[in-house]
């Protein structure tokens, strides 16, 4: 039996974090049996970047029950259970400090979702839930929230359950207690740290870069890296001596930096880390009948795809999301394989290209919009983004298709020229890990604002 969880807290100094939100889902291994879902008076602040995160607030929270008052049944639906949750030793380690106030011990095994997901699926892009879940196609509503976290954690539990087809894998997998004392200097090194946007450098003794990471909360991410049991994490708990960071405010900035400061330093921790970001390739060719195709392949060393994906399961995932979309044809994607009409247009969602009914200029054009949104091939444009307060904007130029560099202006700096990008942009290098960096970003962000430039 399981008690898959997801708390949310109210963020802070180790160890003295309360609990905001609290959902357990009692699994049998085929279906839910029993739920508790509520929200949770912590009595003390919530840190706001953590409101903004899941958007519970102090307000809400007024009437909630206090922990002691959830605390009896916490222990009835997980009692006899292993318990489940995605990054367990986080959620674990709160529930325990929670049953520690109130003078009571407080014990389960427990299972990690993300370990589970590294060993049985070990060519994802990422294993945070919310791109992990999307990866795999599963729907996830109410976002940092956590019933709607759990749940999402429920649904992938079970794809686990289903691809460890002998058990051995999860069962081996099971902890008699992940909790463990940190250290006080890890203690002290992410008290030091704050909750932002950026990339983070850890060092030796000697100060030496060690590891290069980012993460939209650098303390959070770090103090994952210094409680975490697998082998990455107790080789830099073992080395580190201290942290700094840079702020960038944008994941995109974050993730462009990251990329570069790994090739530039080499630090030995990240050596056998995302080698390859990057695996397929969406491509286009027109068929003998005229039709414009698209096809998912393997990269190979010097083709020019439209966009490019973590592994092969994202890039369907992508392309039947465009499919609907754009109402472009199965067949013609390369999703469906027939020699006669393909599956949608025999119930009227596909208008008929793959057997010729419609236009091919019509279709064409729907084709060409898509490649144009997800392909900045020979444009000139400025992508703006979150700065790293309030009153500043992220700059990424790309110009003729090649990324150029990136910088800061003031929110109300007009960015639209040539002269003023380049006297605002620290030069970059252009390569095949940052055209998949900014076109994954713009797929899946399409709130960013991009900018034409006008050449000077």
């Amino acid at each position: 039996m399981y008690a898959i969880l997801d708390i949310e807290t109210t963020g802070g100094k180790y160890n003295e974090e309360g609990i905001t939100e609290i959902a357990i889902h009692k699994f049998d291994g085929h279906k839910v049996v029993d739920t508790f879902v509520s929200l949770v008076n912590p009595e003390r602040e919530i840190q706001p970047f953590v409101v903004n995160l899941t958007g519970i607030n102090s307000k809400m929270l007024r009437t909630a029950p206090k922990f002691y008052e959830v605390a009896k049944r916490i222990v009835e639906i997980t009692e006899d259970c292993i318990i489940v949750a995605h990054n367990a030793e986080f959620d674990y380690r709160i529930l325990r400090t929670e049953f520690k106030r109130l003078g009571f011990p407080f014990k389960r095994k427990t299972l990690c979702t993300v370990q589970l997901s590294q060993q049985l699926m070990p060519d994802q892009e990422s294993y945070s839930l919310g791109k992990l879940t999307r990866a795999l196609g599963i729907p996830v509503s109410d976002r940092h929230r956590a019933n709607g976290d759990a749940l999402a954690t429920v649904k992938l539990f079970k794809m686990l359950l289903s691809k460890d087809s002998d058990k051995t894998i999860i069962i081996d997998s099971v902890k008699e207690d992940v909790s463990k004392r940190m250290k006080d200097n890890h203690i002290e090194i992410v008290e030091s740290l704050p909750s932002i946007t950026g990339v983070y450098y850890i060092h030796d003794e000697s100060g030496q870069i060690i590891y290069i990471g980012k993460s939209k909360n650098i303390k959070h991410r770090v103090n994952q890296h210094l409680t975490k049991t697998d082998r990455k994490s107790k080789k830099i708990q073992l080395l580190v001596k201290s942290v700094t960071y840079e702020a960038t405010g944008s994941e995109l900035v974050a993730l462009l930096k990251e990329s570069e400061e790994i090739k530039r330093k080499s630090p030995k921790l990240n050596r056998a880390l995302r080698q390859k970001r990057f695996s397929h390739g969406l491509y286009s060719f027109i068929d003998q009948d005229g039709y414009l195709n698209l096809k998912v392949e393997q990269i190979s060393k010097n083709s020019n795809p439209i966009t490019t994906f973590g592994n092969l399961q994202s890039a369907k995932s992508f392309l039947f999301k465009m499919v609907e979309v754009h109402e472009l044809c199965l067949k013609l994607t390369g999703l469906e394989l027939s020699k006669t009409a393909c599956f949608n247009q025999s119930i009227n969602k596909c208008n008929g290209a793959c057997i010729q009914k419609e236009p091919v200029d019509v279709y064409n054009h729907r084709v060409s919009e898509l490649i144009q949104k997800n392909s900045y091939s020979n444009q000139d444009m400025a992508i703006i983004d979150k700065g790293r307060d309030i009153d500043e904007r992220s700059v990424i130029y790309v110009k003729d298709g090649v990324f150029k560099g990136l910088g800061f202006a003031d929110l109300n700096y007009q960015i639209n020229k040539t002269s003023i990008l380049e006297s605002i942009i620290t030069p970059m290098e252009n390569n095949r890990d940052t055209q998949h960096i900014i076109q994954s970003y713009l797929r899946k962000n399409r709130r960013v604002k991009i900018v034409p430039i006008q050449t000077t």
